[in-house]
């Protein structure tokens, strides 16, 4: 423990590693910037070793930087890739089965163990229990149709 504590740039090592390997479970980019932040912390405890305080600043001012202009950029260019779908563009096509009777206008429906608000397609009346497809996303509601007509 004492070493770690006169070698404060393997902790950050041991941070950012942390971080980028918990960013394969978001694949959000949040994580990945504050572990890049974690390791500028690294590279300001190699140069600084006993200034603890410029390291966490250095950090800090990196993290919020790549947060704030690099991660929106690579956002937008992941979701204006060819062949990407967002997580709701994929429940389209997916089955659940309605919780409520649905019309056009009210209903619920129960799809990959969330419940949604749901309306029917064309107004075709779905009764409860009826398994149902989703059609269309349209914000918070789902737009279905019976699986079987």
């Amino acid at each position: 423990m004492q070493w770690l504590g006169e070698n404060w740039w393997a902790i950050w090592l041991i941070v950012a590693t942390l971080l980028a390997v918990s960013e394969s479970l978001t694949l959000d980019f949040t994580l990945l910037m504050l572990a890049a932040g974690a390791l500028a912390g690294a590279g300001a405890a190699l140069l600084f070793p006993g200034l603890v305080l410029v390291q966490v600043l250095i950090a800090v001012a990196v993290a919020f930087a790549l947060l704030f202009l690099l991660r929106p950029t690579l956002l937008d260019k992941v979701r204006s890739a060819p062949g990407y779908r967002s997580s709701l563009q994929r429940m389209v096509g997916s089955t659940g089965r309605a919780l409520t009777a649905i019309s056009g206008e009210v209903g619920e429906v129960k799809v990959n163990g969330d419940v949604w608000q749901a309306r029917s397609l064309n107004d075709i009346p779905i009764e409860a229990g009826a398994p149902v497809e989703i059609y269309e996303v349209d914000g918070t509601t789902v737009i279905v149709y019976p699986k079987e007509l």
